[in-house]
């Protein structure tokens, strides 16, 4: 696991969220509020190196895993654990709150 966030799409997607505890960013490249979110994102990132993942998916590639989680507005992060959904958050999330819920997963 490395402290930089990843895109994945389509092709790759289920093979990266299967084990461990792995937080995706859906986002586009033409919004705004996602680009704030990924920010904070790659402020923390680091501090999760060898712990946990911190996956990218862009909704306008990669509409078909956009559909499979319903996410329905940008930014939407989604926490999973071994590939199951622990929580989401939509809109954008300050570090805090992104930080409690890894903590919480990782815990």
């Amino acid at each position: 696991m490395s402290n930089s966030i990843s895109i994945v799409g389509s092709e790759n997607f289920d093979a990266e969220i299967q084990t461990g505890v792995v937080l995706v960013d859906f986002s586009a490249t033409w919004c705004r509020p996602c680009k704030l979110q990924l920010q904070i994102l790659e402020q923390i990132v680091g501090d999760y190196a060898g712990k946990a993942k911190i996956i990218k998916v862009d909704t306008d590639q990669s509409q078909d895993v956009a559909r499979r989680f319903e996410v329905q507005s940008i930014p939407t992060l989604v926490l999973l654990k071994d590939g199951n959904m622990v929580s989401r958050f939509v809109g954008m999330q300050n570090a805090n709150t992104i930080t409690k819920a890894l903590d919480a997963a990782l815990a």
